[in-house]
C-alpha cells in the first residue's frame, strides 16, 4: 500500500509559477498542496489555521518577511516544521540569514535551476519530514564562502545602525555622545545596540563585564578583524587557512 501524500503548503510569490507548480506537485501523487500563498505573513497564518506536513518555501517573497524569516517564525510556533527552501537568489544576505537562523534539521535548501521539476522536489519532502537535512552543493559552497567572508569582516555580522555605533565606539565616544550624534533622545537605546554588537561578536559572556566587552568591541571595530578571547584572556584571530591562531599584534 502506497503511503499517503504529504500535505504541503506552497509559498511562492510568482503568480504564474505558483498555480503551475501546485498542479505539478499534486500530479506527482507524492504530495498534496493544501494551500498556497505569496508572502511569509500569509504562510504563518495558514500554518496556524491548518498545519501542513511540510512547507515549500521560496526565499524571496512578497510582503515584509523573506522565506528564511518566515520559516523561523513558523518554526517558533511549530518546532522543526519541515521546510524545503528553493530559490534563484544568490545574495550573500540570504545565505547569511540562513546560517544565523539556527535551522539544523528537517530542511532542504536547493536552487530552482537545479530542481526544475516537481518530480525532483517531491522526494525532498519525505526526507525533511523524516528529520534529515540537505543543502544543494552549489548553495553549500556559497554558505561557506559567506561564512569565511563574515569571519574576516566583523562589520558584516552587524546591521547598519549597529555598524554606525561600533565605529563610534572605536573612536572612544560615550553612549551620550553617540546618542547625540545619531539623534537618539534616550541614551539607553545605545546600550541596547551595544548589547547586540557584543552578542554578534561573541563578547557577551557571564564572566565578561560591560566595560571589558566595550573595550574589546572598540578594538575589533578599530582593527576590522574579528577577535575571540578565551577564558584566560588570550586573543585569537583567523589565519588564511580559516583556523584560529594566537593573535600577536
Amino acid at each position: 500500500m502506497s503511503p499517503q501524500p504529504l500535505r504541503i503548503l506552497l509559498v511562492e510569490d510568482n503568480p504564474r509559477l505558483r498555480p503551475a507548480l501546485r498542479r505539478g506537485l499534486d500530479a506527482t501523487g507524492q504530495v498534496q498542496v493544501i494551500a498556497s500563498c505569496e508572502s511569509g505573513e500569509e504562510a504563518l497564518e495558514l500554518c496556524l489555521r491548518q498545519p501542513p506536513d511540510a512547507v515549500l518555501m521560496d526565499v524571496q517573497l512578497a510582503g515584509v518577511m523573506n522565506g528564511i524569516e518566515a520559516a523561523v517564525a513558523i518554526r517558533r510556533e511549530f518546532p522543526r516544521m519541515p521546510v524545503v527552501f528553493y530559490s534563484i537568489q544568490d545574495d550573500d544576505d540570504y545565505y547569511r540569514q540562513f546560517r544565523r537562523s539556527g535551522i539544523l534539521t528537517h530542511f532542504a535548501y536547493v536552487r530552482k535551476s537545479n530542481y526544475l521539476l516537481p518530480d525532483m522536489l517531491a522526494p525532498l519532502f519525505r526526507d525533511v519530514v523524516g528529520g534529515r537535512s540537505f543543502i544543494d552543493p552549489d548553495i553549500a559552497d556559497r554558505v561557506q564562502e559567506v561564512q569565511r567572508k563574515d569571519a574576516n569582516d566583523p562589520m558584516a555580522l552587524l546591521e547598519p545602525n549597529e555598524q554606525q555605533v561600533a565605529r563610534m565606539l572605536a573612536l572612544g565616544l560615550t553612549n551620550e555622545q553617540i546618542a547625540a550624534r545619531l539623534g537618539f533622545r534616550d541614551k539607553r537605546t545605545i546600550s541596547r545596540v551595544n548589547g547586540q554588537i557584543y552578542n554578534a561578536w561573541d563578547l557577551k559572556r557571564s564572566n565578561t563585564d560591560e566595560k571589558v566587552a566595550r573595550t574589546r568591541a572598540a578594538l575589533i571595530a578599530r582593527l576590522g578583524v574579528l577577535i575571540h578571547w578565551d577564558e584566560k584572556g588570550d586573543a585569537y584571530v583567523l589565519n588564511q587557512q580559516d583556523e584560529w591562531e594566537l593573535w600577536r599584534p
